[in-house]
Formats: structure tokens, sequence, C-alpha cells
């Protein structure tokens, strides 16, 4: 008898398969039941066409009060500037009020599949930044508010600041439906093709090579190209280059560009760079000698976009040993604004958490390739993330789009959003309940129009409070 048999074999003989432990974390085999079949199932409970439904709530707040209330907790003397930015237009207004659209949320219809989401998938969310390999990547870029929660938000908050974005670009309301009734397609048959794919070529399909073909995006090709190579110089060496200047030691120091960019005190300085020891803690042990090569040379405060304006935001400046710099961004983590209206809406509430680790590890569960660099600290007792500031980022602004780009914008951005949540959620599930037909794409257009002119409303009720003195801003910053 061989060594192998006299232990107990290779295996059954008998052609079935070898009988191994169950291992936590592994699925079962055989699968049990058909997730397409229960998300079709689902269309009996949330029927597809509900979708389109906008009851907005008795005691739904006032724009001004959602305002004055998402300010709570920022710095009082940046909130002035983050209102200003909100009064700009009715799109700004949306891209600073994801709080009050989750609590219109929370009372519309939900298949309550939950997916980790990005909880402010607005269209100008996404854009191009670097990968390891100095390419570009276009994904999902921001994720303060992510969390897990209905993927339905997500989509809902995409297709309204398409309506809203096509209409200050100047689109007519016809194109502007169609932009959100086609990122909705996107997203509904790009699951479709996840569903189909192993699980290892699903997690990462879609290349962006092949994105624009996928979602016949080709009236973008030219816009893509422009802001490409606008982001290949849009790198750390750039902004130090403008943002600071020589020491008498050979160093370099950030030099005061107000209201944007200042100068800290010492102690504050200190505390944020003392920080990064926390920070180097949470990355792969694999990237510290990148930062070993680095040196710390200076801190300063940086205001930053519209959601996030009042919060605070640092950039740090490194040196490596050729005085090349490299810059990083640490920025001030607030819970999610979601969670309250998940715990409306009937979910259980999160577990509490370092705010700066759920929205590092939230960004990592929904995009295919992120920075490098994506780690989080505690400064002086507030939670924050770290990430590489400049790294090569480029935006598409959807309201600056040609009206016959909104369509094709609106394709690529609902299949990455799909691309986005089928990490966390089985495609397959998601694609049974959304299935084949338009009824989904229509409803969900049907809402975005009725939610932009919603927002046009609470647009206009904060520019009227601005003019009347009721809440100040600074327009213009």
């Amino acid at each position: 008898m061989t060594r192998a048999g006299a232990e107990g074999g290779t295996g059954a003989q008998d052609g079935t398969r070898r009988r191994l432990p169950r291992v936590r974390g592994f699925a079962e085999w055989p699968p049990e039941g058909s997730p397409k079949d229960e998300g079709k199932a689902l269309r009996k409970r949330i029927p597809r066409g509900a979708h389109a439904t906008l009851d907005l709530h008795a005691s739904r707040p006032d724009a001004v009060s959602a305002v004055e209330e998402s300010n709570r907790g920022r710095l009082p003397e940046l909130t002035a500037i983050r209102v200003g930015r909100m009064a700009a237009t009715p799109f700004a207004f949306l891209r600073g009020a994801a709080g009050l659209m989750a609590y219109d949320l929370a009372h519309t219809p939900m298949t309550r599949i939950r997916a980790q989401i990005c909880g402010d998938a607005h269209a100008a969310n996404f854009g191009l930044y670097g990968d390891p390999r100095g390419g570009l990547v276009i994904d999902l870029n921001d994720f303060d508010e992510t969390v897990r929660g209905p993927w339905e938000w997500d989509l809902k908050r995409l297709v309204a600041s398409l309506v809203l974005a096509g209409r200050e670009a100047g689109a007519d309301e016809d194109r502007c439906r169609k932009a959100a009734q086609d990122a909705v397609g996107a997203y509904r048959r790009t699951m479709r093709l996840l569903a189909k794919l192993s699980v290892l070529d699903a997690w990462n399909a879609i290349a962006d090579e092949e994105l624009v073909s996928h979602t016949d995006a080709h009236d973008l090709v030219g816009t893509l190209e422009r802001i490409s190579e606008k982001a290949r110089r849009n790198t750390s060496g750039r902004f130090a280059a403008k943002s600071t200047e020589a020491t008498e030691d050979g160093g370099r120091r950030f030099v005061d560009a107000p209201p944007v960019l200042r100068r800290v005190p010492d102690a504050e300085a200190a505390a944020v760079a003392a920080s990064l020891e926390e920070y180097v803690g949470t990355l792969s042990e694999d990237r510290l000698p990148l930062l070993a090569r680095h040196a710390v040379h200076d801190v300063a405060f940086r205001v930053v976009g519209t959601g996030s304006v009042g919060t605070r935001s640092y950039v740090v400046l490194l040196l490596d040993h050729r005085g090349e710099p490299l810059v990083l961004q640490v920025k001030e983590a607030r819970p999610s604004a979601l969670v309250p209206h998940l715990v409306t809406a009937g979910f259980e509430a999160p577990q509490a958490e370092h705010a700066g680790r759920r929205v590092v590890l939230g960004q990592k569960r929904m995009q295919v390739v992120s920075d490098i660099l994506l780690g989080w600290t505690t400064v002086d007792g507030r939670p924050f993330q770290v990430r590489q500031f400049r790294n090569r980022k480029g935006s598409v602004d959807p309201a600056a789009l040609a009206a016959d780009q909104m369509d094709d914008y609106g394709r690529m951005t609902g299949a990455l959003l799909a691309r986005a949540h089928s990490h966390s959620v089985d495609p397959r599930l998601v694609a049974g309940y959304c299935g084949k037909s338009d009824e989904l794409d229509e409803a969900m257009a049907g809402f975005a129009l009725a939610y932009a002119d919603r927002t046009e409303a609470d647009h206009s009720d904060l520019v009227t409070a601005v003019r009347e003195g009721r809440i100040a801003a600074e327009m213009g910053v």
C-alpha cells in the first residue's frame, strides 16, 4: 500500500467530489437557490414601475433648514463659502444635499437589496485618476458618504443629477430624460452582462479601454481625450510648483493663497504630521518603503469641494532625496449623511467605526483600482482619511457637456455604477430584478425629472434666503 493510501488515499474513487471541511468565508457547494429567480420574485412586491414614485414626506425639512443642519460641526468661518457654492445652480445644490436627498429616498419604494453604495453618486463624482502603473482609470471617485445601503439610492441620485446637469447645459427636456433613461438602461444591461460571467471575470470586467464601446459613448471620445491629457499633468509636482516656495535649508514650504490655501500654526501642523504615524499603520506593508524615502516638510489647510466645504482638510508636503514632491491630503471624515435615513427606512444602523476607515474600505470595495496610498488616521480626536493629492485626477463637468453628449455620459456612468455595486452584491440578484425590458429605465427617468424639479425649487428657496440675509453666503469662491 502506498503512503497516500495508508493515510486515507487521495480522495473518493467513485467520481464524487472529495469531502472537505466547510471553510468560513467561502460559498457552499452545490449552490442553493437561484439569485436571479429571487430577484425576479421581488418584482411582485416592488414593481419596477414603482420607482417613478416621489412622495415627499410631510415632515420634510425646507431647503434652508437642511443646509443649516448639514453645516453642523463644520468650521463656521467656511460655511458661507459652502452655502455660496450650493446657491450657484440647482445642480450645485444637489451636490451639497446628499443628506436631504437621502431623507426623500427613505420614503420611496425599495427592493431592500443592499450593496456598498457611494451615497453621493451624482454625475460629477465620476472621473479619471492614476493607477499604479502610470495609466488612467475612470470610475467613481468620491466616497465621503459611502455605506451599505439600497442600490437604488445611488442610481436615483445619478439620474436626477443628469437631468439637472443637462438642464444647466442647455439640453431640452427630451434629451435630459433620455440621459437618465440611458443611464438606468446601461446599469441594467451591465448587471446582466456581469451576471453571465464567472465571478473573477465579472470582478475585473469592463476594462477602461472597452468602456466607450460597451456603453456606445463614442461622442465622448474627444472630451475624454482632452480630460485625459489634462489629468496627466495634474500631479503633486505641478501643485507643489505653484503652491510652495524654497526654504533656506533646501526644502520647501506652502505659500498662503487665501481663502483656498493657508498656512497653519506650528502646533496644528505638528498634530497633522504626527498623525501620519497612525496612517502608516493602516497601509499594506509593501507601501512602507515608498513613504520611508520621503521626508515631511510642511502642512497647510486647503478648502475642498462643494459637499465637503467646512470640514478640516490638510495637504502635507513630502520630498524625496532629489527634492521631488509627493503631496498627501489628510481630509476629515464625518459620519455618512445617509445613516439616519437608512434607519428611518428600516435598515439596521451600521456599527460605529472610525469614519476614515469607513471611507477607505468603502472606496476599495467599489473601485477596481484604488490609490495605493489610501489610509486613515486621527488628528486631535477627529477621524481623517489620507490619500494622494492630485494623483493625475481629471473630471468631466457634466453641466458643460454638449447636449448630444448627455446620453453618452449617462450610459458610461450607469455602467460604472453597476460595476461598482457588483463587487458587494451578487449581480445575478440585481439583474434578476431589473430584467430585460425598459420598465425600470422609464420609471427612474420619471423619478429623475420629478426630483430635478424639486431640487430646482429647493435651490430657489436657498437663493431667496441668501438674498434676504437669512443665511450667509460667500459667492464665487
